[in-house]
């Protein structure tokens, strides 16, 4: 069996791992978008809420109500503040899992291009192989011309 043949197995497996690097970079990414997602949701509803915060603070508001509206907020900015973190941990497992795929697809390139440079020295090989009957059966029927 050819040597580019038996190589097509490995290539089949390093497809393999890139497809697999290529879906978890995907979830990574989805995971980071809907982080993403959920932040702006939180920074919207903080400022619905300062809004709304502001607009009934046109009359007279209780001192307890306004402690209450601050200690909500600060909860808030807790929340929006983890949620920053959680959004940045997931950028950063994102990028570790491009980074994943990258090398998968590049480990999956370089075999594709040695069974490609294996399979024009095959070509090569046989070419000679060819080339050296070719010329052994020229001499053989050159050598029998002249014996008869």
């Amino acid at each position: 069996m050819l040597r580019s043949k038996r190589l097509e197995v490995v290539l089949a497996l390093e497809q393999r791992r890139e497809n697999e690097a290529l879906d978890v970079m995907a979830q990574a990414r989805q995971y980071a978008q809907q982080q993403q997602q959920r932040l702006e949701e939180l920074h919207r509803y903080q400022a619905d809420y300062r809004d709304q915060m502001r607009k009934s603070q046109q009359g007279v508001v209780s001192v307890s109500r306004l402690q209450g509206w601050q200690a909500f907020i600060a909860q808030l900015d807790q929340v929006i503040q983890q949620q920053e973190r959680q959004v940045s941990h997931a950028l950063e497992v994102l990028d570790k899992r491009r980074q994943d795929w990258q090398q998968a697809y590049e480990r999956r390139r370089g075999m594709a291009r040695h069974i490609d440079a294996c399979r024009q020295q095959e070509r090569r090989d046989w070419d000679i192989r060819e080339q050296k009957q070719l010329d052994e059966a020229s001499g053989r029927a050159h050598a029998r011309r002249r014996l008869t």
